[in-house]
């Protein structure tokens, strides 16, 4: 199984430098990854960095808590748009879901999707450790319906990251036509075939090139 082009190559630690989102930027091209998935304040160097190539910038939104308004979130994908941002992994507002105020959460991703529309692909980030099976069912639909391109199972800076059975679930529940991505703590070949099997169409990494080599990466925690 080919796996470059499921691979977002990411890198989201505050701590990341200048010199760090270059060198995914090199190990990106070099391994012709889907992505490079990075916080707003490298868009532009992100995309200059990639430019002439089909990777594309993938700029994360609302992260990690997903507690701002929709404005700021609008906002915020609207900027990362205009330093480069082909697409955006925003976080759903997660208190307001298990709240049940589902039509605020709705309004939410639209506001996103409709800053992002006919520019940048929208992902949502549900933040799967912190649901039960009920909460990611409806993330789900509500993510479908404001029209979103996928769903995300985690950002990888909660209590857990992505598992087979929450992405069978996910597709499930959006079906065939909408993407799924699994993120956190996805770190070996082995990792990657499970949630592919599972359903995923896009996978986040930082060990993304120990996934393609087939070795082992105890050092990545995303």
């Amino acid at each position: 199984m080919k796996l470059e082009k499921y691979l977002d190559h990411t890198l989201l630690k505050p701590e990341a430098t200048e010199e760090d989102i270059i060198k995914i930027c090199k190990e990106a091209k070099e391994y012709n990854f889907a992505s490079v998935c990075v916080n707003a304040y490298y868009a532009s160097l992100v995309s200059n960095e990639l430019k002439g190539t089909d990777v594309k910038t993938c700029v994360v939104v609302g992260f990690p808590l997903g507690a701002t308004t929709k404005e700021v979130k609008a906002f915020e994908t609207k900027q990362a748009i205009e330093k480069g941002a082909e697409e955006i992994d925003m976080v759903i507002n997660i208190g307001a879901l298990k709240s049940k105020k589902y039509d605020e959460v709705k309004e939410d991703i639209e506001a996103v999707v409709e800053a992002a529309k006919g520019k940048a692909l929208v992902k949502v980030i549900l933040e799967n450790c912190l649901l039960t099976k009920e909460e990611i069912i409806k993330a789900c639909e509500l993510s479908k319906e404001a029209g979103a391109d996928f769903v995300k199972t985690s950002t990888g800076f909660s209590t857990g990251g992505a598992k087979p059975e929450d992405v069978k679930l996910m597709r499930e529940t959006v079906g065939e036509n909408m993407g799924v991505k699994a993120s956190g703590g996805v770190r070996t070949r082995e990792d990657a075939e499970a949630v592919i099997l599972a359903g995923a169409s896009r996978i986040g990494a930082s060990a993304s090139i120990s996934i393609v080599e087939g070795s082992k990466d105890s050092k990545s925690d995303y």
